[in-house]
């Protein structure tokens, strides 16, 4: 894919910043940079962009102002250094904003916070508010109280979900490597910088690499977060923090990077959230051709497509559909629960009630509560 593509003609950015540019351990948080973005950021809005900023850092800089030396793997310690950090991270950046006349305001999000409609249409208000009103919204996982299974993971995955809340036109990833390449440049010294490739192109999952020591990413955190953003249409642009004005050289067209850009159009904000909707309660292993059905003929599931069901989900919990290849190609909300899907497997629509003793719908999942993935 080599169509070229116009910055200057994107309206809505989510801009994300990794641990390593803002923070080490030596120093903590480096000033004289985050004054640099907010001025990058503060160019870009007087021209006319809205700038959401998803800032890694607190951890970091707790880290530092705690005097350790080694990142914790105990999470209590691990949500002490957060709380401690971000402090220091958000007075930061406040200051830095003032200083180019624009205010900034802090959202602390949660997966519980995106799973629950209510709680994400609260959320997505909030920001594309504070957008209205040209205050710059600083994102950042809520690490003080998020564990387990209700964690984000990462705040790439995170900046992925907030440009789908906000419908955002850009995802920017701002890492210490000029974008993705063909093999790990830092072992492979011919190793190719991959300008530009359709998110979901299977052929790049081969070619991500593993996360630093202090962060929780890596190339394919990155990778998963472009195929997030792709689901509202906006294209991801990964490249380095670490050059100078990178923010307004990629406006200008002038920087160098990996553009990943989707060939799929916009879905809907109820199907967004189902696609960003990290925990899945269950999962339906789907034959050939119910895969092609759902795939490229707009159907909605029936249950005589379903081989094996898996989990323990209720009617109205988000389950994911395989193919025959155990690779997710859909998810969405079912109308059966686990033990009725797992009965009806196979049967066709008319067979439901048969097998049942009553029908609660002739879907398994409906198209209008799917999303294709």
């Amino acid at each position: 894919m080599t169509e070229s593509f116009d910055y200057r003609s994107t309206e809505r950015w989510v801009v994300k910043v990794g641990s390593s540019l803002i923070t080490n351990i030596e120093t903590g948080i480096n000033v004289e940079r985050i004054h640099s973005w907010a001025k990058q950021i503060a160019g870009l809005k007087d021209a006319g962009v809205e700038v959401v900023l998803v800032s890694s850092g607190s951890v970091m800089e707790g880290m530092k102002r705690l005097g350790w030396s080694e990142r914790p793997h105990e999470v209590h310690l691990l949500q002490v250094a957060a709380a401690v950090g971000q402090m220091g991270l958000v007075r930061t950046y406040e200051i830095a904003f003032e200083a180019f006349d624009y205010q900034s305001a802090q959202i602390l999000l949660t997966n519980a916070d995106l799973s629950d409609r209510a709680r994400y249409l609260n959320a997505r208000n909030t920001i594309r508010t504070l957008l209205e009103m040209q205050i710059v919204p600083i994102v950042n996982e809520n690490d003080t109280v998020t564990v387990g299974d209700i964690k984000f993971g990462d705040n790439d995955n995170l900046a992925g979900l907030v440009t789908n809340i906000i419908d955002a036109d850009l995802l920017v990833i701002l890492t210490d490597q000029t974008g993705l390449y063909d093999a790990d440049p830092r072992i492979r010294p011919d190793a190719k910088l991959i300008e530009q490739a359709e998110p979901h192109d299977e052929s790049l999952d081969g070619v991500v690499g593993p996360s630093s020591q202090y962060g929780r990413g890596g190339m394919l955190t990155k990778l998963q977060a472009a195929r997030k953003a792709a689901h509202c249409g906006a294209a991801t642009f990964i490249a380095s923090g670490l050059i100078d004005d990178q923010l307004l050289k990629i406006y200008a067209n002038q920087a160098k990077g990996t553009l990943l850009r989707s060939r799929t159009g916009r879905i809907t904000a109820h199907k967004q959230w189902l696609a960003g909707r990290l925990r899945v309660a269950g999962k339906l292993h789907l034959d050939q051709g119910a895969a092609t059905a759902l795939l490229n003929q707009g159907r909605s599931l029936l249950a005589v497509g379903v081989r094996r069901v898996e989990g323990n989900f209720k009617r109205g919990d988000l389950v994911m559909c395989l193919d025959s290849d155990a690779r997710e190609i859909a998810r969405g909300l079912i109308n059966y629960d686990a033990d009725e899907a797992d009965r009806i497997k196979g049967c066709r629509s008319d067979k439901i009630e048969q097998v049942l003793g009553y029908v609660r719908d002739h879907e398994l999942i409906h198209r209008d509560n799917m999303v294709i993935m």
